[in-house]
């Protein structure tokens, strides 16, 4: 694809410098992270089995009962890939607790209800494991806000935020991942026939072609619609850019003193590390 070109080869050892960097850095030795099924997570792991070592690396399995078979199948199956330690963690039982108290529950806080259950569970492991957990959230859907905040969206560490989906597919196969992790409709999971592309409106591979040009190259909309893209998609593209900003931020803290925490005072520009 045009413009979005990198040497994987590259890429790759920056990002295994980067896991064993922060890793070390943090005083840590070991990691966990949530096992999907899912191509980016199965990426994830496996960068982090090669920088690491597998023995250091816990993916854990999360379904909920509307969760299709085939995801844990794939997630299995990078397991014995990458030879990472797993854990099965059924989250039915938790989430239809507080399922049965809210019966007017919707799709949408049902799917950021079960992310966030899945969360407290990796943060939770990652005290039993003394480890760190890393995040599993590609450029693509950190920039449109696909994603649910203080859930999947969070991490200690994320290797792959900086990697559109086109870039994750191709690292993937580079790494040799299983065919039908790289090959299977992008999805949550989050209920039967969920498809990321059809609840936005548009395909990874034209999202990835209009935000590298409007972030990485800094396209105006004019230029973008002179190119040929569509109207709507860009402009829906851009609003999504526009309001998900919040999650890519920190909690905003309120001004008061002369070195306000995350403005001022930054710790790796104040304390050297």
């Amino acid at each position: 694809m045009e413009k979005l070109n990198l040497d994987l080869n590259v890429v790759e050892e920056v990002l295994l410098d980067f896991i064993r960097d922060e890793i070390r850095k943090a005083g840590f030795t070991k990691v966990v992270l949530g096992l999907s099924g899912g191509i980016d997570s199965a990426l994830v792991a496996a960068l982090a089995a090669k920088a690491l070592g597998p023995e250091n690396v816990l993916g854990i399995m999360m379904p909920y009962k509307s969760s299709s078979k085939e995801s844990v199948l794939d997630a299995e199956s990078v397991a014995r890939a990458t030879g990472i330690r797993t854990k099965m963690i059924e989250i039915t039982p938790m989430v239809d607790a507080y399922f049965a108290l809210e019966p007017e529950i919707s799709n949408m806080r049902m799917g950021n209800k079960m992310a966030r259950e899945r969360m407290t569970i990796l943060y939770d492991y990652s005290a039993k494991e003394n480890s760190l957990v890393l995040g599993t959230s590609n450029k693509t859907e950190v920039l449109l806000g696909y994603s649910t905040q203080f859930g999947d969206s969070a991490s200690a560490i994320n290797p792959i935020g900086d990697l559109y989906k086109t870039h994750v597919w191709r690292l993937s196969e580079q790494m040799n991942l299983p065919k039908e992790v790289i090959e299977k409709k992008p999805s949550a999971d989050l209920w039967e026939g969920q498809s990321d592309e059809n609840e936005l409106g548009f395909s990874y591979y034209l999202a990835d072609r209009i935000m590298h040009r409007l972030i990485d190259e800094r396209y105006t909309r004019d230029e973008l619609l002179e190119e040929g893209f569509d109207q709507e998609v860009v402009d829906k593209i851009i609003r999504r850019i526009k309001i998900n900003q919040y999650k890519r931020k920190l909690p905003l803290i309120a001004k008061i003193s002369r070195r306000t925490i995350g403005r001022e005072f930054r710790y790796p520009r104040d304390w050297g590390i």
